[in-house]
């Protein structure tokens, strides 16, 4: 018996802030707690700031240096070489989204390589040579003109670019460190590195000594901006849309006896000083036409009247109206007008030169079109690819011969015109079309919006210009090219076989010559006079050749090393002057940044083609070109086996992100404000990786933090809760594989189902560099994790399925498959997302046996294991478990959730709330397997009834189906229509008027015959259900395919309508609950009080009477009753006013303290409201004395354990 305490008066128990979880937990007995050591839940805060996890993750990866460690492990276990190939990025700028994108695909693959067995080297490198330097060089120092280059020093000039080459790479390496990529930026490769110049020395001599080099003389794209030409597809990089002058003018034919004229259509009326020929197509039909409003004759093609009178374009021109405008005088074909001379629209280059004398005439080719302009184009062959073939063809111009150029490298024009000396040529335009004017040879000006190349470095547009070159002959190996890139496997295949495939059929020798100063000097010696050459492949050539040993290749070392000649003693070689074109350098790579063949000869040969390369649409003209070209002009072998292709990432509004506009977000800022696996997880999880175009929403980043992140932390808090809750039994949690694969709930069996497809899927999918489908994969299961497992098993996982021993064991089972999939899936994402997936191993490593095995240095030492090692990335990917996969699983489990949701859109159809419960839900579906129609009328039923809140639910047998549903037919127009012709209409009316038995008969059948014609069912027809019954009681809805039919039974009696309120009134009570920060093990009584009520059953009270069970489920036993039944010692923790069913009522939650029967005195009612009844056994008597009087109070007669217990004994609610 408790022992007497002494009273002097009567004292009520200490009143406790209601928000104080410990207020019923001190009181409430529980088992005794075990010190857990590898406590998870006091690091895991309520609301994880990833971007601050991150930062925490990075910091270990450095102390620990992760990544070195990975490494190591790959080596000391001898793994496979796994070759990457990373493109050199410039670092003279910052990074941004379109390098954050590549770098995360190569990152995501290479790190997936490595989990897979694989050792990968990972090197940074840095384009070091080239425009991107030199223009940024150039505006510093206000250079304009070459000549100011050699003015100061070669030398002066390298070495101002050689300060800014590395300028921003801490910036580089910070940023990219933060992203979560591992690349080795301590053994970088650099372009200018003497190594790997040498080695592009290597490439070109290679290439020389099998006569794939040659000097030319080529009309090539031309940067004015940075007075160097550029190749092909350096030009193809950065298209504009554009508005140029457009003129035709006139060239008056000698000697023609009516005064007529060629006329000629151009939108670059700055190359017409240099015209010295017309072209004619020989097979097309010229006319000679009186224009009725100058009076003039004109010469051009008969197709393109319209040039010169645009009324003929337009819908109300009528043949009829052409008399009026115009008059063919004669007919000819350009065969006919070839030889003709007339008089140039200039003179600058009449000046009686021998060459002179073959300009100015006709000449004719095929490439003359009659789609734009006059059909008859002039020539200016310092200009145009074209016209310089065609002039060279014609003998109008020599080979070899100067050709009348009056642009120099910087595009402004020289003495040679006057009127426009030292003007840029694009600024030239009106200035000369006013002289054409003046001089009456204007015929027509116009405006030509079109799309120009434009310099992808100074974004300056582009001119075409004849320059000597050194080229690589392409085209002599081009099918070579095209059959090595038949080897390589794209990811999207589209760019390989279209966009890429497409260049390369058309590809033309690459000049690879640059007249610029900071690059790798081409090595060339040669004579002055060019006759004796020599091409040397090394530094040691060099020097055996020279006597001149370098250190540094550039050209204030080299070029004023002379070779002396062989072919003539006493006189010597010099070096050209030109460098090599920075794509040259790039597409050595391979080779140059393991200074191949003078090093790691054995290792580069066993690693070539490497395994995988990655980069953004832009190089296909670019870099895979490079690479592609000298891979096979090396080795006849393509460069590389795998290729992801990513699209541009575009700013919000669809344009191309510019620093100027400022229109999209800073990287690094988004990454500070969401971390680095939100952005990765974005931009992975897009249409970029099918290289289709993303514009970017920084929304989207927000969205993958809420969407993903957030769901699945919530979903691994809430796994340690649980285990912290079921291990202060006194159990200790240990994974065990075997427990898993013993599962029969099944929720258990359909998520390890689908975690061991979702492994087999994703190594699947990443074998073929397909992350487009893996990444949905992966979002959309761990929806499928957190959504409906974890939802559906919330209770289990609790202890709260079943009583005792059977629902902690039940409890166990669950943690147990929980467990296993959130450390499969974390090693399963780290490829993709790195540092969640660490945060979460470093917690779920505690539970393994191999835990303490990572002292002393065990954690980062083969072998590796879950626990032992220090980090996810050390472990391998797992293994997909054949015996686990159940596809039958899965798919009823999928047809459960279709049956849900169809559900759930049919109660909101009738706006029926989820709380209240509906009599019953019956399904359709389109011939499901019988493990499905098994799977939901069996051991998923309860889990439908239970989402849906019915009381019953059934699949409708394929018999009965036709009571219910009616199956409708639909041609497949798209597949039908050439076939059908004009039988379709007949076909669709006997297709879409079957009965609902024909149409099921034509599905079994397989085929239909109408109009004599054979339609296949499965191929050419397309099927849907639709719900049939009529009448108001039944609501439906079907899913998109049409292959699921739900119908809600709508009828609403009071049995149902009491059953949803008492659902509203358990839902108020747990936010109440919650409110108070009491967990799961805290007992209270909950009370009510509702309005209007009076002194009799109100309609909440009469709710509650009809659910008692349902309240004892939720509540282990306590039903909510009445206000007025609770003892006047009770301790309010949370009170809230709300809405039941329409009506008010007042919930109140309370400590649970003992109910004394009526009459006791004051004495007796304040010593029963110190005692605390869970130390109350049935039976006890309580003996105490207050003030001299003494007391027996019995449990069962004078108290109870609750205000419900006293209520039940003594019946004072009849329906209790």
């Amino acid at each position: 018996r408790p022992t007497d305490r002494p009273t002097d008066r009567p004292t009520r128990p200490t009143e406790r802030d209601p928000t104080d979880r410990t207020s019923i937990a001190a009181e409430t007995p529980r088992a005794k707690k075990i010190p857990i050591n590898r406590s998870i839940m006091s690091s895991l805060p309520p609301a994880l700031d990833f971007a601050d996890a991150e930062e925490e993750t990075l910091k270990k990866w450095t102390e620990e240096e992760t990544f070195k460690t990975q490494d190591k492990l790959g080596r000391e276990r001898g793994d496979e070489e796994f070759t990457f190939y990373d493109g050199p990025p410039f670092a003279t700028g910052l990074p941004h989204y379109g390098h954050i994108l590549a770098g995360t695909i190569k990152d995501v693959v290479t790190r997936h390589a490595v989990m897979s067995g694989k050792r990968v080297e990972r090197r940074a490198g840095w384009d070091c040579h080239g425009l991107p330097v030199e223009y940024e060089i150039d505006q510093k120092l206000n250079i304009t003109h070459r000549d100011q280059v050699l003015e100061m020093g070669i030398d002066k000039y390298n070495n101002t670019c050689r300060s800014i080459v590395t300028r921003y790479t801490k910036e580089w390496e910070q940023t990219v460190n933060r992203l979560g990529r591992w690349i080795d930026f301590e053994n970088d490769y650099k372009t200018m590195d003497p190594t790997f110049m040498e080695s592009v020395w290597w490439v070109f001599k290679t290439l020389f000594e099998k006569n794939l080099v040659y000097q030319g003389y080529k009309v090539m794209p031309f940067s004015t901006a940075c007075a160097t030409p550029l190749s092909n597809f350096e030009a193809g990089l950065n298209y504009k849309d554009v508005r140029d002058p457009a003129v035709v003018v006139d060239f008056p034919i000698k000697d023609d006896p009516d005064g007529a004229a060629f006329i000629a259509w151009t939108t670059t009326p700055w190359t017409l000083p240099s015209n010295i020929a017309l072209c004619v197509h020989p097979e097309m039909e010229y006319v000679r036409v009186l224009d009725k409003k100058s009076e003039k004759i004109y010469v051009l093609a008969k197709a393109r009247l319209p040039q010169l009178y645009p009324a003929m374009t337009k819908k109300k021109w009528k043949p009829s109206k052409a008399a009026e405008l115009y008059e063919i005088k004669s007919t000819h074909k350009g065969s006919e007008l070839v030889g003709k001379r007339y008089t140039p629209i200039f003179d600058f280059f009449d000046d009686g030169s021998p060459e002179s004398e073959g300009y100015w005439r006709v000449i004719s080719d095929t490439y003359v079109t009659d789609d734009a302009g006059t059909g008859i184009v002039h020539q200016a062959p310092a200009f145009g690819e074209d016209d310089y073939r065609v002039c060279l063809a014609h003998k109008v111009i020599t080979k070899g011969k100067d050709l009348p150029c009056p642009v120099d490298s910087n595009g402004c024009f020289t003495e040679k015109v006057p009127p426009v000396k030292g003007q840029h040529v694009k600024k030239a335009d009106e200035t000369l079309i006013k002289l054409i004017k003046d001089a009456g040879r204007l015929v027509q000006k116009d405006q030509l919006d079109h799309s120009y190349p434009f310099c992808w470095r100074s974004d300056t547009p582009l001119i075409y210009k004849a320059v000597p070159s050194w080229f690589v002959k392409v085209e002599e190996i081009r099918d070579k090219i095209v059959a090595n890139n038949n080897k390589t496997y794209w990811v999207p295949n589209a760019v390989k076989e279209g966009r890429f495939h497409n260049w390369l059929v058309d590809a033309r020798d690459w000049a690879v010559s640059r007249n610029r100063f900071w690059g790798t000097p081409i090595p060339i010696w040669a004579s002055e006079d060019m006759e004796e050459v020599v091409c040397i492949g090394s530094v040691e050539e060099l020097y055996e050749l020279s006597g001149v040993r370098v250190t540094d290749l550039h050209r204030e070392t080299v070029d004023d090393i002379p070779i002396p000649s062989k072919k003539n003693p006493g006189t010597v070689l010099k070096r050209i002057d030109e460098v090599f074109d920075c794509w040259f350098e790039s597409g050595s790579m391979p080779y140059a940044q393991q200074h191949y063949p003078f090093e790691n000869k054995e290792r580069f040969e066993k690693g070539f083609p490497a395994d995988f390369i990655a980069e953004g649409l832009d190089q296909t003209r670019g870099w895979f070109y490079t690479l592609m070209v000298l891979a096979t002009a090396l080795f006849d072998e393509p460069a590389f086996k795998n290729l992801i292709v990513n699209g541009l990432v575009l700013a919000g509004d669809g344009k191309k992100m510019s620093k100027r506009l400022k229109n999209y977000p800073d990287p690094n800022l988004v990454i500070t404000k969401y971390g680095a696996d939100a952005l990765r997880l974005y931009l992975i999880n897009s249409p970029v990786v099918r290289a289709e175009s993303l514009k970017f929403q920084e929304s989207g980043v927000l969205g993958v933090v809420k969407e993903v992140f957030l769901p699945l932390y919530n979903a691994f808090r809430f796994f340690a809760q649980n285990l912290e809750r079921w291990e202060s039994h006194g159990s200790k949690f240990v994974p065990n594989v075997e427990v898993v694969k013993a599962a029969t709930n099944p929720t258990d069996v359909w998520i390890t189902a689908a975690t061991q497809g979702l492994i087999k899927y994703v190594r699947g999918e990443m074998a073929a560099y397909r992350l487009y489908t893996v990444m949905p994969a992966l979002v959309r299961f761990v929806g499928q994790l957190t959504n409906w497992y974890v939802r559906l098993n919330r209770d289990r996982l609790k202890g709260m399925e079943g009583e005792g021993e059977a629902a902690e064991s039940e409890a166990e089972r669950a943690l147990q498959v929980l467990y296993d999939v959130l450390l499969s899936v974390s090693v399963l994402m780290a490829p993709f997302t790195p540092f969640v997936t660490e945060y979460f191993y470093q917690h779920l490593r505690k539970m393994q046996p191999s835990y303490p095995d990572r002292l002393n240095g065990g954690g980062s030492s083969n072998p590796v294991m879950p626990g032992k090692s220090d980090s996810v990335h050390f472990l391998p990917l797992p293994a997909y478990d054949e015996g686990r996969i159940n596809e039958e699983a899965v798919e009823a489990f999928e047809a459960l959730q279709a049956v849900v949701e169809q559900g759930r859109n049919a109660r909101e159809k009738r706006n029926i709330s989820l709380r209240t419960p509906v009599k019953a839900v019956v399904v359709v579906l389109r011939n499901p397997g019988s493990h499905v129609v098994d799977g939901l009328e069996g051991p998923l039923k309860s889990y439908v009834l239970s989402e849906l809140n019915a009381w019953d639910f059934s699949v409708v047998p394929k018999e009965n189906e036709h009571d219910w549903v009616k199956l409708s037919l639909m041609p497949d127009f798209a597949k039908l229509g050439r076939k059908l012709g004009k039988k379709m209409g007949a076909v669709k009316k006997a297709i879409t008027g079957l009965s609902h038995e024909d149409a099921v008969a034509c599905l079994e059948r397989g085929h239909l015959e109408v109009e004599g014609v054979t339609i296949d069912a499965k191929t050419e027809m397309t099927s849907k259900l639709a719900f049939s019954k009529e009448g108001e009681r039944w609501e439906a809805t079907s899913s998109q395919e049409g292959d699921v039919v739900v119908a809600v039974d709508c009828d609403q009696d009071e049995a149902i309508l009491s059953a949803g309120k008492s659902r509203e009134l358990v839902n108020h009570v747990q936010q109440l609950r919650k409110g108070a920060g009491l967990d799961l093990r805290d007992v209270v009584e909950v009370f009510f009080h509702e309005e209007g009520a009076g002194g009799g059953m109100g309609p909440t009270e009469d709710a509650v009477s009809r659910n008692v069970p349902l309240f004892e489920a939720k509540f282990k036993g306590s039903v909510p009753v009445p206000r007025q039944y609770a003892p006047s010692w009770s301790v309010e923790l949370r009170s809230d006013e709300v809405d039941v069913g329409g009506s008010k009522v007042t919930v109140s939650i309370c400590r649970p303290v003992v109910a004394g029967r009526d009459g006791l005195d004051d004495s007796a009612k304040s010593y029963l409201a110190t005692v605390d009844p869970t130390k109350i056994k049935e039976g006890d008597v309580l003996s105490f004395k207050v003030d001299g009087k003494e007391y027996d109070l019995r449990e069962g007669t004078d108290f109870w354990t609750s205000a419900l217990a006293k209520l039940r004994a003594e019946k004072a609610l009849a329906w209790l």
